[in-house]
C-alpha cells in the first residue's frame, strides 16, 4: 500500500465511522427522551401504520366510551320519568277500587276530579320525558360505540319508537276513563243462573263490539268469538265472562254481571256492541232494549236522520264535568251526511270532553248512530229554522235536550271498568320499563367491552410505537463509547501524514 499525503484515507473512514456513531447516539437519545421508538416515518414505516391504526381506534372508542355513559344517563332520567308514572298508576287505581264499592258513600264526584287530575299528570310527565307521539326519545335510539368491523356493529341500539312505548294516558288506554257513577250499561243480555250452560260444546257466538279508536281518530270494529268448551256439557255464564274479558282487556272494555245478573259492558271509551245469535245451545240473548254502551249514550237508527242540506244548520252543545263544546253541523258540509256528522262531532268532543260519536252495528237491519261518553254529559240541539232534520228531529224528541235513553247503568260501572284498563295499563308501562331497561344494560355492556378494547389496542400500540427503555440506555453508552474512540482514532488518521517529513528531512 502506497504512503500518501494527498489522500488520508485512514482519516476518511473515521469520519465516516464518527458520523454514523453520532447518528446512532442521537437517534438513542431521541428515543429516551421521547419514550417512542418511532419518533420519524423512517424509524420503521410499516410498524407506524400499524400503531396509527391503534391509535385511531383508542381514539374512537374513548369517545364511544363517553357517547355511551350519554345513552345511560338519558335513559336513566326516561327510567326515572317511568317510576314515577308507575306510582301514579298506584294512585289512579286505589281511586278506582274506592270508587268501584257499592258500599263507598263519599263523593265520587270528587274522587274522579283527583283522578282526572293525575291522567293529566300522567300526560305531563310522559310528554316531558318524550315518550309521547313525535317524543324525543319515541323513536330508535342509536349511540354509536366504535371498534366494531362495521359501522352497524359499533352502534348500540334501543327501539323505544311506535305507539307501544308511548306511556300517555290514552296509548296506555286509560285517556277516557272515570271513576264516576256510572259508565256500565246494561241491556238485556241475559247471564242468569251463571252456573247454566249457555253454549254447546261445540257452539261459537261472536260479540262485535264498534270502537273510536283515540290514536287513530276513527271507529274500528273488533269481534270476539267464544266457544262452548272442549266438554259435553259446554261453556257456563262465568266461562263466557273469562272469554269477553281476557280478549277485551287491552282494549279497556270489562264485562261484568249486574246485581240481576244481567250481562254489563264498562269501557274507558266510546263503544257498542251487538251479539250473533248463536250456532247451538241458548247462548246469550241477543235482544237490546237500550243497547249495550257507555253511560251518555245517544242512540239513532242512521237511516232515520234526515241529512241537512244547502244553508241548513243545527246547532249541538255538549256539556260535562270538563266543560262544553259547541258543533256546527251544515248542510255544506259536516251535517250532510251520517260520516260527516259523526266526524265532526269527534273533532269538536273527543280531545275536550272525552265525548265520541261512532257508527256501530248494534240495530238490527241496519247500522245506529250513537254519541258516547265514559261519565254522564249532556247533549242540546239548536235548529234555527230547521225543525225537521239534523240529530236533533231523528232523535224522535220533543224536548230541546236529547236525554239519556240508557236507565240501567250501575254505580260502580266507569271504576270497574276503570279498574281492568288500569291492569292492562300497568302490564303495558312495564313493558317500555323492561325495554328502557335492557337499553341501559346494553350500553353498560358496550362500555365493559370498549374499555377492554382500548386497553388491548393501547398496549399493542406501545409494543410497536414505545422505546425499550433499558435497551435504548444500554445503546446510548455504547454510542458514546464508540464516538470517543471514533474521535480518537481520527485524530491519530490525521496526525499520520506528518511521518512524510522525517522521510524529507533524511
Amino acid at each position: 500500500m502506497s504512503f500518501s499525503i494527498v489522500t488520508n484515507v485512514a482519516s476518511m473512514v473515521a469520519q465516516e465511522n464518527l458520523r454514523v456513531n453520532t447518528d446512532f447516539q442521537r437517534q438513542t437519545i431521541n428515543r429516551l427522551t421521547s419514550g417512542y421508538r418511532i419518533n420519524a416515518s423512517g424509524d420503521d414505516a410499516a410498524g407506524l401504520a400499524v400503531a396509527n391504526k391503534y391509535r385511531s381506534d383508542v381514539a374512537e372508542l374513548s369517545q364511544g366510551v363517553r357517547n355511551a355513559n350519554d345513552g345511560i344517563s338519558s335513559l336513566q332520567i326516561v327510567d326515572g320519568g317511568l317510576n314515577n308514572i308507575s306510582k301514579i298508576m298506584d294512585r289512579l287505581k286505589t281511586l278506582a277500587t274506592q270508587s268501584g264499592s257499592t258500599t263507598f258513600t263519599g263523593n265520587r264526584t270528587m274522587v274522579n276530579n283527583e283522578y282526572q287530575a293525575l291522567l293529566g299528570e300522567i300526560n305531563r310527565q310522559a310528554s316531558n320525558i318524550g315518550l309521547v307521539s313525535s317524543g324525543v326519545y319515541n323513536t330508535l335510539i342509536e349511540v354509536y360505540i366504535g371498534g366494531g368491523s362495521s359501522v352497524a356493529n359499533a352502534k348500540v341500539q334501543v327501539d323505544l319508537s311506535g305507539t307501544g312505548n308511548r306511556v300517555d294516558a290514552t296509548s296506555l288506554g286509560v285517556g277516557t276513563s272515570s271513576v264516576a257513577g256510572g259508565g256500565t250499561t246494561v241491556g238485556n243480555l241475559d247471564l242468569n243462573n251463571v252456573a247454566n250452560t249457555f253454549l254447546a260444546s261445540s257452539a261459537t257466538q261472536v260479540f262485535t263490539f264498534a270502537l273510536y279508536d283515540t290514536n287513530a281518530a276513527a271507529t274500528t270494529t273488533h269481534a270476539v268469538t267464544v266457544t262452548g268448551g272442549s266438554t259435553a256439557a259446554g261453556s257456563t255464564g262465568s266461562a263466557i265472562l273469562s272469554a269477553l274479558n281476557t280478549d277485551l282487556a287491552s282494549y279497556g272494555i270489562s264485562a261484568v254481571t249486574d246485581a240481576n245478573g244481567y250481562l254489563a259492558f264498562g269501557g274507558t271509551r266510546a263503544f257498542s256492541v251487538s251479539v250473533a245469535a248463536p250456532s247451538a245451545g241458548n247462548g246469550v240473548k241477543t235482544a237490546l232494549t237500550a243497547g249495550a254502551d257507555n253511560q251518555g249514550d245517544y242512540r239513532l237508527a242512521a237511516t232515520t236522520l234526515t241529512v241537512l242540506a244547502g244553508t241548513e244548520a243545527e246547532v249541538l252543545t255538549f256539556q260535562n264535568a270538563s266543560g262544553s263544546a259547541i258543533v256546527t253541523l251544515t248542510g255544506t258540509g259536516s251535517g250532510a251526511s251520517v260520516t260527516g256528522a259523526v266526524a265532526a262531532i269527534n273533532t269538536g268532543t273527543a280531545a275536550t270532553l272525552g265525548v265520541f260519536a261512532l257508527v256501530s252495528y248494534s240495530v238490527a237491519g241496519g247500522v245506529a248512530l250513537t254519541i258516547e261518553s265514559s261519565s254522564d254529559f249532556s247533549m242540546t240541539s239548536y235548529s234555527g229554522t230547521v225543525a225537521s232534520k239534523g240529530l236533533y228531529a231523528a232523535s224522535g224528541l220533543t224536548a230541546a235536550t236529547i236525554a239519556d235513553p240508557d236507565s240501567t247503568a250501575t254505580t260502580t260501572g266507569n271504576a270497574l271498568a276503570a279498574i281492568a284498563a288500569l291492569t292492562s295499563a300497568v302490564s303495558t308501562l312495564g313493558l317500555v320499563q323492561g325495554k328502557v331497561g335492557t337499553g341501559q344494560n346494553k350500553l353498560a355492556y358496550s362500555i365493559n367491552l370498549a374499555q377492554s378494547q382500548i386497553s388491548n389496542f393501547a398496549a399493542a400500540e406501545s409494543r410497536i410505537r414505545d422505546a425499550d427503555i433499558a435497551s435504548e440506555a444500554a445503546n446510548l453508552t455504547k454510542a458514546q463509547v464508540l464516538q470517543q474512540a471514533s474521535l480518537a482514532a481520527m485524530a491519530q488518521a490525521n496526525s499520520a501524514p506528518q511521518a512524510v517529513l522525517a522521510l524529507l528531512r533524511g
